[in-house]
């Protein structure tokens, strides 16, 4: 489907982080967008807010009367969370319409476009808003479509007047597979998402499937240490692009950077620890590569104010710092934990963690109770399903009798503020990616007014 011929768009799943900055391309566009979800959130608020239609009801007849029959410029998009009997995704299969996942549809949109793709088990939102940022900030310009509400911009998707997209590549489904980027970043190949690919080994088979997608005389940035050729970056003195003389100064981190060709003294990144920097070494190579000065990259970097639920400090007071962080995988906490210690060293840890997915807990089970562990006191939630229907025996009581902290609890998600009331820490870490986030004003006013 051209995208120049679609005039009605439809979303089953338009509260997703990624559908919902597709609603908003298309919705720009002039095109009429509709959609469902199941659960109303402050996302799907602020779309119905910005004129687009959203129901909550899985019914035929909740479906708005201009996508009740077929027609050549409409086109639906779903994502694979939506279950197969959903009333709403069958009423589109039956009635013959066009229907494509997300990342489809970016592939449609980027085609003909200058295309920068970041793929990475864990950092590509974080990298691809950090890149979206530089181009935009030095007027370079891009359009994005990024998997986090950036804070700078308060939105999820960007838009440019040149021809140049930046765009989150997902793994998940080997759905990065529909993409011929111009310029790609992988930040990471950590075993995820199992329950797809069965083991690690097919999970690389599929990154390098992406890698070798890139076009002819494209550019590849690759972390150092992942098994893919490229050019390499770190905070390793052996990279080709490498973040040195790394240091904290008033909570942010600073360093230097050098690819061998330019160097550009003390960056200013207001996002925390060494994985941040790195990611944002990547940043800085592929604006380089765009030619980009080195001044305007330096002074954006400086400017870049992070994205929501990526270390995201939510109360900073001399009684209470309450962060909040997106992570869901041993390595991304393990990280976020380390850049934590580095800002606070002499505090009490409290985490509140919620497992996303019973499949990713049952596989990692073991690595995450050795990262949980680590911490001064551990509150875990139940596991937040998404797609996945109960194993049994897997559960957050299982994950609980594997931490071998003393200060630890199960907790329900009801009653965690009065727990941390109770608790009244120095140092507050929420962690998870399902709804743990409709904790985080609750938390931040209790400690605000502790």
């Amino acid at each position: 489907m051209e995208l120049s011929k679609i005039n009605r768009v439809y979303f089953v799943g338009i509260g997703g982080i990624g559908m919902s900055a597709l609603a908003r391309y298309f919705a720009k566009r002039g095109v009429v967008v509709c959609g469902y979800d199941k659960t109303r959130t402050n996302l799907t608020i602020e779309l119905e807010h910005e004129g687009i239609l959203v129901t909550y009801l899985d019914e035929e007849s909740a479906v708005s009367i201009c996508f009740q029959k077929n027609h050549d410029d409409t086109l639906v998009v779903y994502t694979p969370a939506i279950p197969k009997n959903s009333k709403i995704l069958n009423h589109f299969i039956a009635n013959g319409f066009s229907l494509k996942k997300r990342s489809e549809v970016l592939g449609i949109i980027s085609e003909g476009m200058f295309c920068i793709a970041v793929a990475g088990t864990h950092g590509k939102t974080t990298t691809s808003s950090m890149i979206a940022h530089i181009l935009t900030d030095t007027g370079f310009g891009c359009t994005a479509f990024l998997g986090g509400i950036t804070s700078n911009y308060n939105s999820n998707v960007l838009f440019g007047k040149n021809n140049v997209v930046v765009v989150e590549a997902d793994e998940y489904d080997r759905s990065f597979l529909t993409l011929h980027p111009d310029v790609a970043v992988v930040t990471s190949m950590d075993a995820d998402h199992l329950d797809i690919y069965g083991d690690e080994s097919h999970l690389h088979e599929s990154f390098h499937l992406f890698a070798n997608q890139l076009k002819a005389d494209g550019k590849l940035f690759v972390k150092d240490g992942l098994p893919l050729n490229g050019i390499t970056y770190s905070a390793n003195s052996n990279s080709a692009l490498v973040a040195s003389n790394i240091h904290v100064e008033n909570g942010n981190f600073v360093f230097d950077f050098s690819d061998g060709y330019t160097s550009i003294k003390d960056l200013n990144l207001a996002m925390p620890g060494k994985h941040n920097v790195e990611n944002a070494v990547a940043a800085v190579g592929v604006a380089l590569s765009l030619g980009i000065h080195p001044k305007s990259i330096k002074k954006a970097v400086a400017s870049f104010k992070g994205v929501k639920r990526r270390f995201e400090t939510l109360v900073n007071t001399p009684a209470h710092i309450y962060i909040d962080d997106y992570a869901h995988h041993p390595e991304e906490l393990r990280a976020c934990f380390d850049a934590v210690r580095q800002l606070h060293p002499d505090k009490k840890l409290t985490v509140i963690f919620q497992p996303h997915l019973f499949t990713r807990t049952r596989d990692f089970a073991d690595d995450f109770a050795k990262v949980l562990s680590t911490a001064d006191d551990i509150v875990l939630l139940e596991i937040y399903p998404a797609r996945e229907l109960p194993i049994e025996g897997v559960n957050s009581q299982m994950l609980l009798g594997k931490i071998t902290a003393v200060n630890k609890e199960l907790c329900g998600k009801d009653l965690a503020v009065e727990l941390i009331k109770r608790k009244n820490p120095e140092l507050l870490l929420t962690v998870g990616a399902g709804d743990i986030d409709t904790l985080i004003e609750p938390l931040k006013n209790a400690l605000n007014h502790a």
